[in-house]
């Protein structure tokens, strides 16, 4: 019943988002030094909340997120690769602030539920 608010499924999704960025950030690192691999990334969140909003099924679709992905754009090496690990690096980085970010406000948002509805959380 609780799960089924909007705003905890917005963060929930934040946070499968920044999962999902970390993901393939550690995925494209893997293959830096592969010749002919393309760098990935993971569509911005609010692209994917813009879709989410205009879809028939926007509650499932928050529910069960996929995020598309897509060519990361960057420029290629003289082996094809197109991996920047300064790049990666930064995508790493603030999608384990937005992880964090979207953790605590869930958790606080249940805490906050729980008190108002005078059950405590131990």
């Amino acid at each position: 019943m609780i799960s089924d608010l909007k705003l905890l499924q917005v963060y929930s999704a934040m946070a499968k988002h920044a999962s999902q960025t970390q993901q393939v950030s550690a995925t494209n690192i893997a293959h830096a030094n592969d010749p002919g691999y393309k760098a990935r990334e993971v569509e911005s969140f609010t692209d994917f909340m813009q879709r989410a909003q205009s879809s028939a099924v926007g509650a499932q679709t928050l529910s069960t997120p996929t995020f598309k992905l897509s060519d990361a754009g960057t420029a290629e090496s003289p082996n094809g690769n197109s991996v920047n690990l300064e790049h990666e690096i930064f995508k790493s980085a603030e999608a384990y602030g937005q992880h964090d970010m979207a953790l605590s406000v869930y958790t606080k948002s249940l805490e906050l539920l729980r008190t108002a509805i005078g059950r405590s959380n131990r």
